[in-house]
C-alpha cells in the first residue's frame, strides 16, 4: 500500500482504487485532545480540497479535507465513541474514512512521506 499526505495534514493509503484517510500526527499534535469527530456519510461525493469531515478538539474545530475526488465508501464509526482515537493513533485505528477514487492522476500532487517531513520541518 501506498501512503501520501497532503499540505493540509491529511494522509491517505491508496489499495488499488480505494483510499483510507486520516490526518497527521502533527495535525493531531496541533489540535490537541480530540472530543468529537463529525465523519461524512457513506455515498457521499467529495472532490479534492473540499470539506470532508470535521474533527473537535480542546482548542479548535478543524475540517478535515477530501485528499483525493472520490464517493465516501465507510466511515471509522468506532470515532464517534471514542474521538481520542485520532490522538493515540492517527496513522492506525484513527482512521476517519474510506473512499472509491475517481481520478488516479490525482495521486501525483500528493507528497511522499519524506516529502511531507520536509514540508513540516519547513513550518
Amino acid at each position: 500500500m501506498t501512503r501520501k499526505y497532503t499540505e493540509d495534514h491529511e494522509w491517505v493509503e491508496i489499495a488499488g482504487d480505494i483510499a483510507t484517510v486520516g490526518i497527521t500526527d502533527y495535525a493531531q499534535q496541533q489540535l490537541g485532545d480530540v472530543v468529537f469527530v463529525e465523519l461524512p456519510a457513506a455515498g457521499k461525493k467529495v472532490t479534492k480540497g473540499g470539506e470532508a469531515a470535521v474533527v473537535e478538539s480542546v482548542k479548535a474545530a478543524s475540517e478535515v479535507y477530501a485528499p483525493l475526488t472520490g464517493e465516501v465508501t465507510e466511515t471509522n464509526v468506532d470515532l464517534e465513541a471514542a474521538p481520542g482515537t485520532v490522538n493515540d493513533d492517527p496513522h492506525g485505528k484513527g482512521w476517519f474514512f474510506k473512499m472509491k477514487l475517481s481520478d488516479m492522476g490525482e495521486l501525483d500532487g500528493l507528497m511522499d512521506e519524506a516529502g511531507y517531513k520536509s514540508f513540516v520541518e519547513g513550518l
